[in-house]
Order: structure tokens, then C-alpha cells, then sequence
């Protein structure tokens, strides 16, 4: 039997997301890409040229949260992302 991992690291990136983390498992020895989890629609809104100021944050997440976002429904999966966001 596998031990399971004491901690499940999750990256948010705008961009080339699956790319990263991918690079950093194969930097990380004893590293894999478990799970990859696509955000609903067109979040951040905004126009083009717009900053956005992001910190770094850690979370715990429940799996109820996380299977609610991931949802096949994608209206179900975007009522579970905006009610995270507020």
C-alpha cells in the first residue's frame, strides 16, 4: 500500500498552468500531477490590460469544495466558484 501524501501542493496559474506543474514534478524528486482542475469560464473578468494584484496564500481545501468546482454541470461548477470567490 501507497502512504498518502502528508501534503497536496496546489498552483494556481493564469497561464500554461498543467505546463508548470509538470516541470515541477519532474524537478521534484518523488513528485507526480495527480489531479488537474479547470476553473469555470472566464474568471477573472475583466478587459485586456487590466492588473490584477495577487498574493500568496496557502488554504485548506475540503474535497466537497473541490468536487463542487470541478463539476461536469458547468453552471453547478460556477455557482461553487463564485461562492468560493466572495
Amino acid at each position: 500500500m501507497v502512504n498518502p501524501a502528508k501534503n497536496t501542493i496546489c498552483l494556481w496559474y493564469d497561464d500554461d498552468a498543467e505546463g508548470a506543474a509538470n516541470f515541477y514534478a519532474e524537478t521534484l524528486s518523488d513528485s507526480s500531477v495527480s489531479a488537474v482542475h479547470y476553473t469555470p469560464g472566464d474568471y477573472p473578468s475583466g478587459k485586456k490590460g487590466d492588473v490584477f494584484w495577487l498574493g500568496l496564500s496557502w488554504q485548506i481545501t475540503p474535497i466537497a469544495l473541490t468536487q463542487a468546482i470541478t463539476n461536469r454541470d458547468p453552471a453547478a461548477a460556477n455557482r461553487a466558484f463564485q461562492a468560493m470567490m466572495e
